[in-house]
């Protein structure tokens, strides 16, 4: 198996498919020291918008990362894996603390996820703009 390169607008339906199953994933965030900061989340990928999504709570280190990072984004990457097969998608992420957006982000993790998240006054979503994808699978 070879890792490849994917057009995160255009995956083919392997890569597709894979981000469709149910896996745990991680996010790396930098800190404001410029080391990396690497936790679970669950991950919902959105090709046709181009977007990855994390829900939090508003108060996270996470959401404070890209937060500092300022009004360009932070640069960021979520990844999964099983077995030797893996995925990564990377781009500027962004923390939305609108209602419609965390809505929208709280449905596709229900969708993958297949459980509804516990209510959270707090929640936000980060909203990854994607620019990169790869994989091995």
């Amino acid at each position: 198996m070879t890792a490849y390169s994917v057009d995160p607008g255009a995956p083919d339906a392997a890569y597709l498919a894979f981000w469709r199953e149910r896996h745990l994933c991680t996010l790396t965030t930098l800190r404001p020291d410029g080391s990396p900061h690497v936790v679970p989340v669950g991950v919902t990928y959105d090709p046709e918008a181009r977007l990855a999504r994390v829900i939090t709570n508003k108060a996270s280190a996470k959401a404070a990362h890209v937060l500092a990072a300022g009004p360009g984004g932070a640069r960021v990457a979520v990844c999964q894996v099983d077995g030797r097969r893996w995925a990564t998608l990377e781009g500027r992420a962004y923390v939305r603390p609108e209602a419609d957006r965390v809505a929208e982000a709280e449905r596709r993790y229900s969708e993958r996820y297949e459980r509804t998240p516990a209510p959270n006054p707090s929640r936000v979503v980060i909203e990854i703009e994607l620019e990169r994808a790869l994989g091995r699978g």
